[in-house]
């Protein structure tokens, strides 16, 4: 008899699939909050390439460095609404407010 490798698909104490732990891991709350920071750092990151914008130059229209605004897209910065208004309105975008789904 050979011993079976244990893998994600086949171990019952992780799940078969990311939706499944990351139920298990973290709150619903958790959960919206995440997807609403990866939103917003998409769309941040689609607005300047549609516009062909490179971050140094979106660095010199918001006055955010552009370190800064690489680590906003790579979700290692807190969005913090002030930073992410002064990056977003350059590229001729807004935050929305809306219902959660």
């Amino acid at each position: 008899m050979t011993e079976k490798t244990m893998t994600i698909e086949n171990n019952p104490a992780i799940g078969k699939d990311w939706e499944t732990v990351r139920a298990r891991l973290f709150s619903p709350e958790e959960i919206a909050e995440s997807d609403l920071r990866v939103a917003i750092m998409s769309a941040l990151i689609d607005a300047r390439l549609n516009r062909g914008i490179d971050r140094q130059k979106l660095s010199e229209m918001s006055g955010i460095k552009p370190s800064a605004i690489q680590k906003m897209e790579t979700g290692d910065l807190s969005l913090a609404p002030e930073v992410v208004l002064k990056v977003l309105a350059p590229l001729g975008k807004t935050l929305y407010i809306g219902d959660l789904k």
